[in-house]
């Protein structure tokens, strides 16, 4: 009995969605080991490092480095921890690096046009009411998904500056601490964050509980709130509709519009600071990655060669 509420605890350290994460890499590694003759775990480096290899080629260096912690993860629960700097893991990862490459696809930032783009395509009524509250709130706010789907109207506190959001959860917030960010009232009626929210609460008469829900077929409020895939697909339909497009290398997804905030606040001249302490980001190489990206386009000295 200890034993399992202790493994509770361990679980309750990691997000839901780095969880499901796991469990699905390891789904994954399993089945590798099994259609090879191998056994899983307790893992051997040897085995980790072939498995490595065989999905190399595939998968970004992200997606295999959460894999071998997956893997470590689950090892270390069975009693037998994982060494993941051993050479075999170690410098077959670094390998993958150097001749597949270590970039993976990113989310494409969506910008404050394209996001006027698709606050235009979501229609009157309770559907559009809530789509467009939702990527507002979500950009405005610089909100991952699982924070988008978690909010509660308890947890909104109003003013005349706006909507303060107290954000229970987060990937970053290991401890449980919460955290608080303030979302203004926009220059623009039509795309302004807080009054969209506002709207849609009113619309469908939502006073307690989940914020996002799902509308039903019946243009009916259900109370059960919105799944993360859920908003992914709202996001998608609404990009389709406004013909906003990403590329292959950075495709839109929900976290386009985290990304979008990171760089359009860097391009309004917002300080790194300010811009972490909105996004909650730990770490200043993290936010960073943002704003290089920002700067390739913005700050390339290949426009300044007068071709």
């Amino acid at each position: 009995m200890a034993i399992a509420k202790a493994q509770a605890y361990q679980d309750a350290a990691d997000a839901p969605a780095t969880l499901r994460a796991y469990a699905t890499d390891l789904k994954h590694y399993e089945a590798w080991c099994a259609r090879h003759g191998l056994i899983a775990l307790p893992a051997a480096p040897d085995v980790v490092g072939a498995y490595l290899a065989a999905a190399g080629e595939g998968y970004a260096m992200q997606t295999l480095r959460r894999r071998v912690a997956a893997i470590a993860r689950a090892s270390g629960v069975a009693g037998h921890p994982l060494d993941t700097k051993h050479p075999a893991i170690r410098e077959t990862l670094r390998g993958i690096g150097r001749i597949h490459g270590s970039r993976g696809r990113r989310s494409s930032a969506l910008t404050t046009v394209e996001l006027k783009k698709l606050s235009r395509v979501c229609e009157s009524g309770l559907a559009g009411d809530r789509d467009r509250a939702l990527l507002l709130i979500g950009f405005a706010g610089a909100l991952r998904r699982s924070e988008l789907v978690a909010l509660d109207v308890e947890r909104l506190t109003w003013s005349n500056d706006g909507v303060k959001l107290l954000l229970q959860k987060s990937k970053t917030d290991k401890d449980g601490e919460g955290a608080e960010i303030m979302v203004v009232f926009g220059r623009h009626e039509d795309t302004c964050p807080v009054r969209a929210l506002r709207h849609w609460l009113d619309a469908a008469a939502i006073t307690c509980g989940p914020v996002f829900r799902k509308v039903n077929k019946a243009a009916r409020v259900e109370p059960r709130r919105l799944s993360e895939d859920a908003v992914r697909q709202i996001l998608l339909r609404r990009a389709a509709e406004a013909g906003v497009h990403g590329s292959l290398a950075e495709p839109v997804s929900p976290h386009g519009l985290r990304a979008g905030f990171v760089t359009t606040a860097y391009r309004n001249g917002v300080p790194d600071e300010e811009i972490m302490g909105h996004t909650r980001h730990r770490s200043l190489t993290t936010m960073r990655s943002y704003v290089r990206r920002a700067k390739l386009s913005q700050g390339s000295p290949a426009g300044k060669l007068g071709l």
